[in-house]
């Protein structure tokens, strides 16, 4: 999405970056592991067709990506690439309505999990997709087998709407309310989002 190109969250604990060429090559590595590819439903791609997907990203007004950043590591060594630890999404399907919005979460480097990165990339990413873009529903799906990412949503208020035994994945949502955004703001504390 382009009008995210220069955008910057910014957590307790982590940092939120557009996805530019320069973040390619680290995630390109990432995607060849089979645990992450099971665990995103996702193809292996060449490095050239990597290349090609971020620079078809960034013009889609109908996706949103940014890549989480370490904010220690990142305010201690100011380099990006060092500091990658995973990315998140939010997908449009419907170009004229931009009231739901399918959000995805992935937390690479298993030296960042277990350490509530993705919890709060994904709340961080929620509050963007509601005070900046006017989302007003939230869909996740989620693998059977991936117990951490449904249990995390259901801790965030989800509920399952379906599930499809032909791609083994569970769909949940949550309607955004009043109620909903002050339980975000409460857990997420202090964060900035910075454009330009």
């Amino acid at each position: 999405m382009y009008f995210n190109k220069d955008t910057i969250i910014c957590g307790k604990n982590v940092v939120l970056v557009p996805y530019k060429e320069e973040h390619v090559l680290k995630y390109h590595e990432w995607m060849k592991s089979e645990e992450l590819q099971i665990l995103t439903a996702s193809e292996p791609l060449t490095l050239e067709e990597e290349y090609t997907m971020q620079k078809s990203w960034l013009m889609d007004e109908n996706k949103c990506t940014f890549i989480i950043l370490d904010k220690s590591k990142y305010e201690l060594t100011g380099n990006e690439i060092e500091a990658m630890i995973g990315d998140t999404n939010l997908f449009f399907a419907n170009a004229d309505d931009r009231l739901c919005a399918e959000a995805e979460i992935m937390i690479a480097e298993k030296w960042a999990r277990g350490k509530k990165c993705g919890w709060e990339a994904i709340l961080l990413m929620f509050m963007y997709g509601i005070d900046t873009l006017g989302v007003k529903q939230f869909i996740v799906k989620i693998s059977y087998i991936n117990t951490i990412s449904i249990n995390m949503f259901k801790n965030m208020g989800f509920v399952e709407l379906s599930r499809s035994n032909v791609f083994q994945e569970i769909t949940f949502s949550k309607i955004v309310d009043e109620m909903w955004i002050n339980w975000i703001k409460t857990n997420l504390g202090n964060f900035t989002i910075k454009v330009g």
